[in-house]
């Protein structure tokens, strides 16, 4: 036995950001994606073998952005990742015309 060691544990951090509204472009079409989290699927029994969910509807958050309580559904407590998340994407494509208004004299 050796006395005087320390085990150290590593611990690996990852931080997601929310980010607002990407919009891409491409030629003539511009895409919008946003995520929007929505019921919770937290098992409340999972320590005793069962399956409970508490039936929160939707990921609403507890404080503002940028602050450690726009992590916590303000009407469960749960984390936002205990909320079922979707991706929306919107492609708006634009379209000219081929009668120009420069074009007339």
């Amino acid at each position: 036995m050796i006395k005087g060691l320390a085990i150290m544990r590593r611990r690996q951090v990852v931080v997601r950001k929310e980010e607002p509204p990407r919009k891409t472009t491409t030629n003539s079409s511009l895409t919008i994606t946003s995520v929007r989290y929505g019921e919770c699927q937290r098992n409340h029994a999972a320590s005793i073998g069962g399956y409970v969910v508490d039936g929160c509807r939707e990921f609403m958050a507890s404080g503002e952005e940028g602050t450690s309580g726009a992590l916590a559904c303000a009407a469960c407590g749960c984390h936002r990742n205990f909320h079922r998340w979707e991706v929306e994407t919107e492609v708006v494509s634009e379209c000219s015309s081929p009668n120009n208004s420069s074009n007339r004299a």
